[in-house]
């Protein structure tokens, strides 16, 4: 029995590191990808779009989405963009809460 735990165990910390590593790999690549908006690479955009997904309604940022949606060719890129822009407009527009 104890044998059977020790071995479990490991496995549960390789399977756990395993994880770690690979979650971070992937957060490093979104980090290097997100602010390539307008990149050639459409995997990029749609990168940086998840980012623009979590960003405060700036105006910086609501200008800078009309000009992707202006600009970009594929519809499904387009329409994700469309959505981020319109729930920042609709952010933006609400007042702030006193207090």
């Amino acid at each position: 029995m104890n044998k059977g735990l020790k071995t479990a165990g490991i496995a549960v910390m390789a399977v756990a590191a395993v994880g770690a590593v690979a979650a971070l790999v992937v957060r490093d690549q979104l980090d290097r990808h997100q602010r390539d908006l307008f990149s050639p690479q459409p995997l990029r955009r749609l990168a940086c779009l998840g980012h623009m997904a979590r960003a405060e309604p700036t105006v910086d940022n609501i200008t800078l989405l009309r000009d992707f949606v202006a600009w970009e060719p594929r519809k499904l890129l387009k329409n994700r963009a469309k959505l981020i822009l319109k729930r920042m407009e609709a952010e933006a527009q609400r007042p702030l809460a006193a207090g």
